[in-house]
């Protein structure tokens, strides 16, 4: 089986003369783009570097967590560039990311406002574009009955639905309110239970991946204060007891999510901020900082495809 440079370097070559999407190659390729709150700026510029060099329509699904699938949604939106010009907006970060909101009785991350004023009209994400584009959207949020990773795929299938699992898998305990109801059941943050979805895609059949980081290599997991966590467990048990589970194994993912893309090899493409990349906090609302990571993800990636890929951006 080919590698996945090779995959992506056929494909490339075949959108450029025939747009009908249909490849002969046999495999699942499948994009998968990790979560982390405002440090997603780094997947968002990897994206536009996909997109510089023709390679967004060469994916036959997107996986994403959280962060990552917002950046998955405004990919399959068509609207990469204007997306994260939208995200790192001074204006759009002061008034989702509040914790004065607490005051006025909105949750600090404000979920509604960011997906229906937001994404609906302030900046309008082209939410019929992904619901009728050929690359599968596969957003992940974590059941908070069951405390199981869910790819919230079949339970949409219009606007209102879609709206609801992008709130889901963005929706942190705490701080962005109450899970949000979606099917027969109501979802959390994916990044309890997979914040790089890579063993959802496999599981699906995904037989290559191009996996978008958002923590740099020696950027482990960030641990929250003892009082937050000890308030985190105390909510958790009293609020969403069936997502209990999750919240305490949470920091075992990343070590899971390592030997997933691990095993695959030569099959994955990793691409990752450079050890020299600025911290991004997961709620920062710094538009400078995020600025310039979004910057040196579109860097990084654009170095990436031309080594390993064998292709420049155009």
């Amino acid at each position: 089986m080919p590698t996945v440079a090779e995959v992506l370097a056929a494909r490339r070559d075949h959108l450029e003369t025939d747009n009908n999407r249909i490849f002969a190659d046999g495999c699942r390729l499948a994009l998968i783009i990790e979560g982390g709150g405002s440090r997603g700026v780094f997947g968002g510029g990897m994206l536009q570097a996909l997109s510089d060099a023709g390679l967004t329509g060469a994916f036959d699904a997107v996986y994403g967590t959280s962060a990552g699938a917002l950046c998955g949604a405004w990919m399959l939106s068509e609207r990469v560039n204007f997306g994260m010009a939208a995200w790192v907006d001074q204006a759009n970060l002061n008034r989702t990311v509040n914790l004065a909101g607490i005051l006025r009785g909105r949750p600090p991350f404000d979920l509604e406002y960011l997906v229906h004023e937001i994404y609906s009209r302030i900046a309008p994400m082209d939410f019929d574009a992904i619901l009728n584009s050929p690359i599968e959207f596969h957003p992940i949020a974590t059941d908070a009955i069951t405390s199981e990773p869910t790819d919230l795929r079949p339970l949409f299938d219009d606007v209102a639905g879609l709206k609801q699992a992008l709130a889901a898998t963005c929706c942190l305990p705490m701080v962005a309110g109450s899970p949000v109801a979606l099917g027969d059941s109501r979802f959390l943050d994916g990044g309890l239970t997979e914040s790089v979805p890579i063993r959802s895609a496999v599981e699906q059949g995904a037989t290559h991946a191009v996996v978008l980081r958002t923590r740099r290599l020696d950027e482990r997991s960030e641990s929250a204060p003892v009082v937050r966590s000890v308030v985190g467990d105390a909510y958790i048990r009293l609020a969403v007891p069936g997502a209990w589970r999750a919240w305490r194994d949470r920091g075992k993912q990343q070590a899971l999510e390592e030997a997933a893309i691990a095993e695959l090899g030569d099959h994955v493409l990793e691409i990752r901020p450079p050890l020299d990349a600025p911290t991004v906090p997961g709620s920062s609302r710094d538009s400078d900082l995020m600025t310039r990571a979004m910057a040196i993800g579109r860097q990084v990636a654009q170095a990436a495809l031309e080594q390993e890929v064998g292709v420049g951006t155009r």
